[in-house]
């Protein structure tokens, strides 16, 4: 089992996201309202302020989504079908797919019909 973290930078491409993993047979997902932790610096804490330039304006928000998978290459295959809509993940402010091995797992998921 596989835990599978996507990191959307740009909430317009959260639709598109969630797409692919309906396409991949993920429909078990959490998804949370997050910031990164430059933009907090950059707005909340005078002392960095000087990160405001650096970091180029944009959202202070971004999404962040939780899933399982039993499949160790789903972030790569997720990559490749959002390629073909043409989201570059490599491209930098877009996102990141990270997967992280289970070592255990408690508790059952909520069915969502399809």
């Amino acid at each position: 089992m596989y835990l599978l973290l996507i990191i959307i930078h740009k909430e317009e491409l959260l639709e598109d996201v969630l797409s692919c993993l309906v396409e991949l047979g993920v429909t078990d997902a959490v998804i949370i309202d997050t910031q990164s932790m430059g933009k907090v610096l950059a707005y909340k804490v005078p002392i960095f302020a000087g990160l405001r330039f650096q970091l180029g304006g944009g959202r202070p928000y971004s999404k962040t989504i939780l899933a399982l998978s039993e499949d160790k290459n789903i972030g790569e295959q997720i990559a490749n079908l959002l390629k073909e809509v043409d989201i570059d993940i490599e491209v930098p402010g877009t996102g990141r797919i990270i997967t992280v091995k289970v070592e255990s797992l408690f508790g059952t998921s909520e069915e969502i019909p399809l």
